[in-house]
Protein backbone atom coordinates (compact mmCIF):
# COMPACT_ATOMS: atom_id res chain seq x y z
CA UNK A 1 0.00 0.00 0.00
CA UNK A 2 1.48 3.32 -0.93
CA UNK A 3 0.32 6.75 0.48
CA UNK A 4 0.32 8.99 -2.09
CA UNK A 5 2.04 12.85 -0.69
CA UNK A 6 -0.77 15.47 0.34
CA UNK A 7 -0.42 18.42 -2.70
CA UNK A 8 -2.86 21.44 -2.44
CA UNK A 9 -4.73 22.61 -5.70
CA UNK A 10 -3.07 25.46 -6.94
CA UNK A 11 -5.06 28.88 -7.33
CA UNK A 12 -6.16 30.48 -10.31
CA UNK A 13 -3.86 33.39 -11.01
CA UNK A 14 -6.39 35.93 -10.67
CA UNK A 15 -7.11 35.07 -7.42
CA UNK A 16 -3.50 34.68 -6.15
CA UNK A 17 -3.51 38.71 -7.94
CA UNK A 18 -6.60 39.42 -5.91
CA UNK A 19 -4.66 38.19 -2.73
CA UNK A 20 -2.07 40.23 -3.20
CA UNK A 21 -3.93 43.25 -4.10
CA UNK A 22 -5.78 43.01 -0.26
CA UNK A 23 -2.57 41.93 1.54
CA UNK A 24 -0.66 44.95 -0.29
CA UNK A 25 -4.32 47.18 0.77
CA UNK A 26 -4.12 46.53 4.26
CA UNK A 27 -0.99 46.83 4.84
CA UNK A 28 -1.22 50.63 3.52
CA UNK A 29 -4.37 51.07 5.63
CA UNK A 30 -2.08 49.96 8.82
CA UNK A 31 0.40 51.89 8.02
CA UNK A 32 -2.03 54.85 7.65
CA UNK A 33 -4.01 54.06 11.05
CA UNK A 34 -0.42 54.12 12.89
CA UNK A 35 0.28 57.30 11.50
CA UNK A 36 -2.68 58.67 12.51
CA UNK A 37 -3.12 57.36 15.86
CA UNK A 38 0.80 58.49 16.20
CA UNK A 39 0.01 61.78 15.12
CA UNK A 40 -2.78 62.06 18.07
CA UNK A 41 -0.63 60.70 20.55
CA UNK A 42 -2.62 57.60 21.57
CA UNK A 43 -0.61 54.49 22.13
CA UNK A 44 -2.31 52.41 24.82
CA UNK A 45 -4.55 49.49 23.99
CA UNK A 46 -7.69 51.51 25.59
CA UNK A 47 -7.04 54.77 22.99
CA UNK A 48 -6.48 52.51 20.03
CA UNK A 49 -9.89 50.95 20.83
CA UNK A 50 -11.33 53.95 21.70
CA UNK A 51 -10.35 56.06 18.57
CA UNK A 52 -11.38 52.52 16.32
CA UNK A 53 -14.52 51.86 17.88
CA UNK A 54 -13.09 48.47 18.89
CA UNK A 55 -12.50 46.70 22.28
CA UNK A 56 -9.04 47.43 22.80
CA UNK A 57 -7.71 43.70 22.65
CA UNK A 58 -9.61 43.59 19.64
CA UNK A 59 -7.70 46.65 17.99
CA UNK A 60 -4.48 45.57 18.87
CA UNK A 61 -4.43 42.58 17.22
CA UNK A 62 -5.73 43.94 14.17
CA UNK A 63 -3.29 46.13 13.86
CA UNK A 64 -0.63 43.54 14.76
CA UNK A 65 -1.96 40.70 12.57
CA UNK A 66 0.39 39.18 10.55
CA UNK A 67 -1.74 36.88 8.26
CA UNK A 68 -4.73 38.47 6.70
CA UNK A 69 -8.67 36.96 7.76
CA UNK A 70 -11.21 37.64 6.37
CA UNK A 71 -13.43 40.84 7.54
CA UNK A 72 -9.86 42.30 8.44
CA UNK A 73 -9.65 43.86 5.18
CA UNK A 74 -13.64 45.64 6.04
CA UNK A 75 -12.86 46.38 9.63
CA UNK A 76 -9.27 48.29 8.75
CA UNK A 77 -11.24 50.38 5.82
CA UNK A 78 -13.88 50.86 8.61
CA UNK A 79 -11.10 52.39 10.92
CA UNK A 80 -9.66 54.54 8.31
CA UNK A 81 -12.62 56.46 7.47
CA UNK A 82 -14.02 56.76 11.65
CA UNK A 83 -10.05 58.58 11.76
CA UNK A 84 -11.28 60.77 9.13
CA UNK A 85 -8.29 59.08 6.18
CA UNK A 86 -8.49 58.79 2.39
CA UNK A 87 -8.94 54.87 1.60
CA UNK A 88 -5.87 53.92 -0.45
CA UNK A 89 -6.46 53.05 -4.07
Amino acid sequence: MTVEPFTRPKLPAAEIQARKADRLRAIRLRIAIYRELDERGTATPAGIGAALGLPPAEATTLLNRKQLRDGDLAQLEAAAVRLGLPLPE
